[in-house]
């Protein structure tokens, strides 16, 4: 069995983005792990952000326990995540404390600077965290670089409106009711993206966003996903023969 370590920017990235596909790998009896760089206290106004960022590691931890998850947050500011080098260092240790033979982030380009550093950062300790010589802490350093994937941007556009590509995607029809269970542990959320983001109804908005993806790739309903190949990251497709039943060519192969 694998280990996977999905790691975005706040509490219910993962459930928008990508909470159907480690529902199905918790269900293949996956060793799937959840967390956060904040705790997301900036989503709220009737809060303050200590408050808020409880609230919300609660509703985080509370999504995860649904497919037997663990969730973890790092604990960095809200809006305030930046690729420096201590915290390149906190994501590093992170990193080999879980020991992940996957991991999955955010994109490097997104609507949300905190989303843009955090696939930053998740991508640069993957690749340090086996570097021996690059201290962070008492976990020691891993075996090698851990298969590294990056999930669909918000929307799937970059700041410029730009559609981004995606290696393949993943089937989640069967487990896209689980998806919305765990999107709706965020009770906090439906006001605050009503009003700061005018979605009035913040679990109808991912649904149609996830059937949105599955007619891209002729399913009900699907996630997409990149792999980051680039030297010296390893190219071997982990998540993809982990998930071989549900896993959807892109729609320009599948045409090819």
């Amino acid at each position: 069995m694998a280990r996977i370590l999905a790691l975005h920017a706040h509490p219910d990235d993962i459930e928008w983005l990508c909470a159907g596909t480690l529902a199905r790998l918790a269900q293949l009896g996956h060793d799937v792990i959840l967390a956060t760089a904040t705790a997301g206290e900036g989503g709220s106004a009737e809060h303050d952000p200590e408050t808020t960022g409880g609230v919300r590691r609660a509703e985080a931890a509370q999504a995860a326990l649904l497919i037997g998850a663990a969730y973890h947050c790092l604990g960095l500011p809200d809006l305030g995540v930046f690729n420096d080098d201590p915290t390149r260092r906190a994501v590093t240790e992170f990193i080999r404390a879980c020991a992940p033979d996957i991991v999955i982030t955010a994109p490097t380009v997104d609507y949300h600077p905190d989303h843009e550093a955090t696939g930053t950062l998740v991508r640069d300790a993957c690749f340090a965290a086996p570097v021996a010589n690059y201290r962070t802490g008492p976990a020691p350093p891993l075996g090698g670089i851990p298969h590294l994937y990056i999930t669909d941007s918000v929307g799937g556009r970059d700041r410029t409106g730009a559609r981004h590509g995606r290696d393949f995607g993943v089937d989640v029809g069967d487990t896209l009711e689980i998806k919305r269970a765990m999107l709706g542990c965020h009770e906090s959320q439906a006001a605050w993206t009503a009003r700061h983001h005018g979605i009035v109804d913040h679990l109808a908005d991912m649904t149609r966003w996830t059937e949105r993806v599955g007619r891209d790739f002729g399913v009900t309903a699907a996630e997409g996903f990149r792999q980051y190949r680039h030297e010296p990251y390893p190219r071997t497709p982990a998540l993809q023969d982990l998930l071989a039943d549900w896993v959807l060519a892109a729609p320009d192969l599948a045409a090819s």
